[in-house]
């Protein structure tokens, strides 16, 4: 067996391992969830969220009159937040699924964020 052949035959498994292991967004629908917000070294705050997955690229994220527009991108997203017909912040950040949770952080903020999803729509 040459080189480049036994080099192949070592890496297809960690290739193969490597595009299972990375989870995507929920299948369109509403779903119940949950929000955690962390700021600085304070532990999370959570609470109930309304999850509505329009494509696996464009998710809402609602708690009581605000939402969290999300635009998902290769290893970006675009974050709009929503008070009605106001927009009351913005910001583009690295995200990363951990399983059916989203994580992300403000870039210029010490703000943390994670969003749960269950995994049945309602």
């Amino acid at each position: 067996m040459s080189s480049k052949a036994l080099l192949a035959a070592l890496l297809a498994p960690l290739a193969a391992g490597a595009l299972v292991a990375q989870p995507a967004a929920p299948a369109s629908g509403r779903y119940e969830g949950r929000l955690c917000v962390a700021t600085g070294t304070a532990s999370a705050e959570c609470g109930p969220a309304a999850v509505t997955v329009r494509s696996a690229k464009d998710m809402r994220v609602q708690v009581a009159d605000i939402v969290y527009r999300l635009a998902l991108h290769s290893s970006q997203l675009d974050v709009v937040l929503m008070h009605g017909a106001m927009q009351i912040d913005g910001f583009t950040a690295n995200y990363d699924w951990e399983g059916r949770a989203l994580v992300f952080n403000d870039p210029d903020k010490p703000v943390r964020y994670r969003i749960e999803i269950d995994p049945k729509p309602r």
